[in-house]
Parts: structure tokens; sequence; C-alpha cells
């Protein structure tokens, strides 16, 4: 049985300022850059408990929400009377597991570090997304690996921009840009956090 990494911080998640900012920031350029529409149903990948979905929730008609972690996703199903729309959660690892349906949309959070194979997850996700729709993924730029002190399955210290928007080119999305989201300050240093939005 796969051990759930982040079952001893799912309960004071939501409990960290500078985590909750980083998630606001994000959402706010996600809205910024995607023209959401009220009938839209799209996935939040990695959505933990929540703080990502709650900011998109109101653009949409349907989310679901994809995570590996039962703690996390423990944490979201305590919320959902108060999110802005219907919410569905598919508590499973999208590396090994397929997901039935395609979407409009996919939204992503600070996940793909975790993801082994980064290339074959954008071309999951090409097929999970319709003709017309995007993905806007967020994650941390190159770092030295001091970003995380504790063990939550972190494959990979961030990623180069022009790197990881040539992944999904190569999965067959289009029109990829990436720009600064946000900035996470820790005592070890500052992180910048970038958005990268294509086409499908």
């Amino acid at each position: 049985m796969d051990i759930d990494r982040f079952a001893g911080k799912a309960g004071s998640y939501d409990h960290n300022p500078d985590r909750v900012d980083n998630v606001h920031s994000i959402g706010n350029a996600i809205l910024q850059a995607i023209a959401f529409d009220p009938a839209m149903h799209i996935i939040d990948f990695g959505s933990g408990t929540g703080l990502l979905l709650e900011r998109i929730a109101p653009r949409v008609r349907k989310i679901t929400a994809v995570d590996v972690s039962t703690a996390m996703t423990a944490q979201l199903r305590a919320k959902l009377g108060r999110v802005a729309c219907e919410v569905e959660i598919a508590e499973i690892d999208l590396e090994k597991s397929d997901l039935p349906g395609t979407f409009d949309g996919i939204i992503s959070s600070m996940t793909m570090h975790h993801i082994q194979d980064v290339q074959a997850m954008f071309c999951k996700f090409h097929s999970l997304v319709k003709p017309g729709g995007f993905i806007a993924i967020s994650d941390l730029d190159l770092e030295d690996g001091s970003f995380h002190s504790e063990d939550t399955g972190v494959h990979h210290f961030g990623f180069d921009r022009d790197e990881f928007a040539r992944m999904a080119v190569a999965a067959g999305f289009s029109s990829a840009l990436v720009s600064t989201a946000s900035v996470v300050s820790k005592p070890q240093g500052e992180f910048p956090v970038f958005l990268l939005t294509a086409v499908r």
C-alpha cells in the first residue's frame, strides 16, 4: 500500500498563510489568463485541500478534483458545502490510473514536481482535454532542493520554464505561454512560481 506522504500535514495545510497566499496568487494568474465559461467542467490535478479550486469554482459548472492523498481529500470533503460549484472527488494516482471522459480544461498548482514522468503526464493531459480546451499548470522554477524540508515524494527540484513549455508542446498542446504567477518566501530563500498555459 502506498504511503500517504501528506497525512501528517493535511490537517494544518490551509493554516499556513504563505501557502494560502501562494495559491491565491496562482488562482488570480489563472483567472487572468483563462476565459472561463459557466458551463465548463474542468479538472484540478493535485487538488489537495481545494485551495485552488475554491478560487476557480465561481467561474465554472463542475470541477473534478484529482488527488492521491486520502488525508488531503478528507479536508476537501469537509468544505464542499461552501465551494461555489459542483465538485467530484477522484482519489486516484493519475500516473497509474485513467480518468474516464474528457474535460474543458485542467488546472494545477504545485503538483508537477511530485510527478516522476512529467512528459507522460502532459500526454495524459492531452488525452483528457477536449479540442479547444486548455491547461493552466503552475509549479516552481528550478531550485537547489531547499524548497522542501520534508519527504513528500519530490521528483523534481522545480523546472526550467522553456523545457516545461516544450514538454507541453511535444504532447500536442499549442500556444504555450509561461509567466510568473507568484514568489514563495521562505527562510532559505525566494522561490519563483510560474504558470504555463496552453491550448489543446
